[in-house]
């Protein structure tokens, strides 16, 4: 039997029940204070050598030591480049191993870059490896393998595999040219400035009727060029190539003297040098400023490319080496 007061009750609640269907939710409140601070965990295992991958590289092993002791006796590793130009402005994307990689980074060219040069520093790891991109082995990747342009030359560009790294900075800066037809040598630095070793590679940037050759073998036939024969398989970090790397194409070579190349060219390079000094064109280690005939700038040139820069003694390019020699020795006889 329902008494009246399950009838109140039961009224309350349908009125209660309405109220809340009709009232929506208010705004937010402000955030309150926070909490007091909750008690420490306990302290996580260590990071396993597994889990810490700069171990990848800093390791007991001797990876790292390995290549720096031999690398500080080569020419990069021992600053003399750097504390001759490391500092100056058109210089300094060569010169100095921290210009270098902010150039490559910015993808622009020694002959175009004009970067902060402040933090001069010598070719280091840091200089040719992705040194602490990933803090992995994969920061020894090469900072640069692409094509390289030879912006001495026209439409011409070194691709040489992983010694494109090196062909950045190792390329003439200059060509030979005449001005109302003489050989004007303005400067004792004239000539095509130092590391000319890619042009000669492909067989060119010399002077006279042999100007243009050949590529060599060591840039057609050798993967990854100057990396191969300068670092062979076991990373020679002096860059001092070895006989063992030679006699993967050379089975019988017992010296850098193969087939007595460069006995030939030493005899030519004094011959040549020995002309152009009695003809005043090449004093004390420089060339003589002046205006010459096309033929007396051509091979003192062609003497300061092969004698003085690439300085391989024929071995990057055999055959053009030996006729820029013989040529620019006709001429000044």
């Amino acid at each position: 039997m329902v008494t009246r007061k399950m009838l109140i009750i039961f009224g309350t609640l349908i009125i209660a029940a309405v109220v809340i269907t009709a009232c929506s939710a208010g705004e937010p409140g402000p955030v309150g204070p926070a909490g007091p601070e909750g008690p420490q965990g306990e302290p996580g295992a260590p990071a396993s050598i597994a889990d810490l991958t700069c171990t990848e590289c800093h390791n007991d092993t001797a990876l790292i030591t390995g290549k720096k002791a031999p690398w500080e006796t080569s020419v990069h590793g021992a600053g003399t480049a750097t504390e001759y130009a490391g500092g100056r402005g058109a210089c300094a994307a060569c010169h100095s191993g921290a210009s270098f990689s902010k150039m490559v980074a910015e993808g622009s060219t020694p002959n175009k870059w004009e970067g902060d040069f402040s933090d001069v520093t010598h070719q280091d790891c840091r200089t040719c490896h992705q040194i602490h991109t990933t803090y992995t082995s994969e920061d020894w990747a090469l900072e640069s393998t692409a094509e390289v342009p030879l912006f001495a030359f026209e439409n011409v560009s070194y691709d040489g595999g992983n010694g494109n790294l090196c062909g950045i900075c190792h390329q003439p800066r200059r060509v030979f040219t005449l001005t109302d037809g003489l050989a004007d040598v303005n400067s004792t630095h004239w000539g095509p400035h130092h590391g000319p070793q890619t042009a000669v590679l492909m067989g060119i940037g010399g002077a006279g009727e042999p100007a243009e050759g050949k590529p060599a073998a060591h840039y057609s036939m050798i993967e990854n060029t100057c990396v191969s024969c300068h670092l062979g398989e076991n990373d020679n970090h002096t860059f001092l190539p070895s006989v063992a790397a030679c006699k993967d194409c050379h089975t019988d070579a017992e010296n850098f003297d193969i087939n007595g190349l460069q006995t030939d060219i030493d005899a030519m390079i004094v011959e040549l040098g020995e002309l152009l000094e009695a003809r005043g064109l090449w004093q004390d280690g420089h060339p003589v400023v002046g205006k010459y005939s096309e033929e007396e700038g051509a091979a003192l040139w062609n003497y300061i490319l092969i004698a003085v820069e690439d300085s391989s003694r024929g071995v990057h390019n055999p055959s053009y080496t030996k006729a820029l020699l013989e040529w620019s020795i006709e001429q000044v006889k």
